[in-house]
C-alpha cells in the first residue's frame, strides 16, 4: 500500500494508457479512472472525501464555456459547404488551371485543401471529398498510386493547422490562451507546410516525370478568358468567406465564437445562392456537427474528472519533475516533448491528444519560459501526423473508403510517408525559427525561466542573518504542513 500511496500519479497515468490500448472509449476511460483512483486516494488518506464536490462545478464550467461554442458553428460551416458542392467545383476549375503543367493535378489537390482548410477545418470532409472526387481522375491520367493518394490525405489534414481548425479552439483552452492569437500564430506555418507540399510535388515531377503526367489536351475544356471568369466565380466567394471569418478575428472585429456564428450563416447563404440547400442537407449537417461536439463534450467531462484526481495527488508535480529535469534546458524539453506526441500520435486521436497530454505539458512550458500561443502551434503541427501514420492514421482510413478497388492499401500507406516526413521538418522548422509562429507584438517565444526569487534586499539581509534564514526554513516547514491538510482541496477547485 505504501508503494500505492507513493507512487500514485504514474500508476494512475500508467492504468490511463492500458485502458485506451484496450479500446475502451476515451472519455469513459478517462472519468473511470478518475473515480477508482479518487476512490483509491481516499480510502489511503491521500485525499480528502470532500474533493469531488468541486465536480459539479468544473462540469458546469464546460457547459459555460463560451470558447468552445466555437466548435459546432465551424464543424456547421463545414459540412454544408462540403455537402454543396464548393470542393467539386474548385477542383474542377483548379484541376484546369494547373492543368497544362506537370503535376497539375497534385498542385489543384495542394491548392484546394488549403482552402478546404481555411474554409472547413474538417479533415474528413476535406479528404473523403477530395478522394472521391480527384483520385479516380488521377489514376485515369496516369498518376502514380502512392503520389495521388499521398498528396489527397496530406492537404486533408492542412484543416489541422490553418484556422479555423478545430485542434487549435481545443489547444488554446486547454492551454489558457486566445483563440484568435492561436489563429493568428499558426497561419504562417501552414502556408509554409502548404509550400513544403508543393515543393515535394515539383521534385518529384523533376525526377520522375511521369509519375504526375500534365493533363492531355482533350481533359482541358475551358480555356482563355471563360476558363479566368469560371475561376473567379468559383474561387471569390470560398475566399470571401475566409475573409469574413479569418479576417475578423484578426482584425480584433470578432472573437473566434462570433466569426464561427459568421462563417456558418456565409454557408447557409452560398449554399442557398448555388441552390443546393435543401432540408436533407441542413438535417445531414445539423446531426453530424451535433454528434462531433457531443464527442468533444464527453470527453472534456471524463478529463476534468481524470485531471481532478490527478492534481489531487500531485500528478502534475511528477510530471513537471520528471521533464524539467531533462538535459538541454528548452530544447531538450521540446525535443522530448514532441518525440513523445509524434509516438502517441500513433494510438490517440489529437482530440484526445489535446485533452490529455496537453493541459500536462502546458504548464512545464510556461515554467520553462516557453510561449504557450507557441507551443501550442508547434504540437498542433506535430498533431498532424496522427492522421498520417500508417496504419492508424484517419485521414489513410477515410481515404481507403472511397479510393477503387484497384489502389492497394499499401499504397496509401507508403503514400503518406513523405509527407509524415515532411511534417517532421516542419516541426524542426519551428522549432529553428521559432518567429515563423509569432503573433502580435513583443512575444519573445523563449525568455527566462518562471521562478519565484525575493528581491534583492530581502536576499542580502537573509544572507547576512541566520536567524532571518532558519526563519524562513521554518515557514516553509510550516507551508508544507498546512498544505498536506488542504492543498488537495485547493487544488481541485
Amino acid at each position: 500500500m505504501d508503494f500505492i500511496a507513493q507512487n500514485m500519479a504514474p500508476i494512475m497515468f500508467g492504468c490511463l494508457v492500458l485502458f485506451m490500448l484496450f479500446g475502451y472509449p476515451v472519455a469513459f476511460a478517462l472519468a473511470a479512472n478518475g473515480i477508482i483512483f479518487g476512490w483509491i486516494g481516499i480510502e489511503l488518506g491521500l485525499l480528502h472525501p470532500a474533493l469531488f464536490q468541486a465536480m459539479p462545478e468544473r462540469i458546469f464550467g464546460i457547459m459555460n464555456n463560451d470558447t468552445l461554442l466555437a466548435i459546432p458553428f465551424f464543424t456547421f460551416m463545414g459540412l454544408i459547404l462540403e455537402r454543396s458542392g464548393m470542393a467539386e467545383d474548385l477542383l474542377d476549375t483548379i484541376g484546369q488551371l494547373f492543368g497544362p503543367i506537370r503535376g497539375g493535378l497534385a498542385y489543384a489537390v495542394i491548392f484546394v485543401g488549403a482552402l478546404l482548410a481555411a474554409t472547413t477545418g474538417v479533415v474528413a470532409a476535406s479528404v473523403i471529398s477530395m478522394g472521391l472526387i480527384s483520385l479516380p481522375i488521377m489514376m485515369r491520367y496516369g498518376y502514380d498510386t502512392r503520389l495521388a493518394s499521398g498528396v489527397i490525405a496530406a492537404s486533408g489534414t492542412l484543416a489541422q493547422i490553418i484556422p479555423p481548425s478545430l485542434v487549435l479552439i481545443v489547444m488554446a483552452d486547454a492551454l489558457g490562451r486566445s483563440v484568435g492569437d492561436m489563429y493568428e500564430a499558426a497561419l504562417i506555418p501552414g502556408l509554409v507546410l502548404t509550400g513544403l507540399y508543393v515543393s515535394y510535388v515539383l521534385i518529384v515531377t523533376l525526377i520522375k516525370p511521369s509519375a504526375a503526367p500534365a493533363l492531355p489536351a482533350e481533359a482541358r475544356t475551358k480555356h482563355g478568358m471563360k476558363l479566368f471568369v469560371h475561376a473567379m466565380l468559383v474561387m471569390v466567394p470560398p475566399l470571401l468567406l475566409i475573409f469574413l471569418v479569418l479576417g475578423t478575428i484578426f482584425l480584433g472585429i470578432a472573437t473566434p465564437t462570433e466569426g464561427g456564428a459568421m462563417g456558418a450563416a456565409g454557408a447557409l447563404i452560398m449554399a442557398m445562392l448555388r441552390k443546393r440547400l435543401s432540408w436533407a442537407l441542413l438535417k445531414q449537417a445539423m446531426e453530424a456537427t451535433a454528434r462531433l461536439t457531443t464527442f468533444v463534450v464527453f470527453i472534456l467531462v471524463g478529463a476534468r474528472v481524470f485531471s481532478l484526481t490527478f492534481y489531487g495527488v500531485d500528478g502534475h508535480i511528477w510530471v513537471e519533475h520528471l521533464l524539467t529535469d531533462l538535459p538541454g534546458g528548452q530544447i531538450g524539453f521540446l525535443i522530448v516533448v514532441n518525440v513523445l506526441v509524434f509516438f502517441l500520435a500513433f494510438f490517440l486521436d489529437f482530440f484526445e491528444l489535446a485533452f490529455i497530454v496537453v493541459p500536462l505539458l502546458g504548464p512545464v512550458a510556461e515554467k520553462l519560459g516557453i510561449d504557450l500561443i507557441w507551443f501550442g502551434v508547434l504540437l498542433g503541427v506535430n498533431m498532424q501526423t496522427s492522421f498520417m501514420h500508417p496504419p492508424f492514421g484517419f485521414a489513410l482510413f477515410y481515404l481507403r473508403s472511397v479510393a477503387p478497388k484497384s489502389v492497394k492499401t499499401t499504397d496509401i500507406y507508403w503514400g503518406a510517408v513523405p509527407f509524415v516526413l515532411i511534417q517532421i521538418i516542419m516541426v524542426a522548422l519551428i522549432i529553428v525559427f521559432p518567429n515563423i509562429a509569432s503573433y502580435g507584438e513583443g512575444h519573445d517565444v523563449f525568455h527566462s525561466k518562471q521562478t519565484e526569487e525575493a528581491p534583492l534586499e530581502l536576499q542580502l539581509n537573509l544572507e547576512d542573518d541566520p536567524n532571518a534564514q532558519g526563519g524562513q526554513q521554518d515557514d516553509n516547514a510550516l507551508l508544507k504542513q498546512l498544505q498536506g491538510g488542504d492543498s488537495k482541496d485547493g487544488e481541485s477547485k
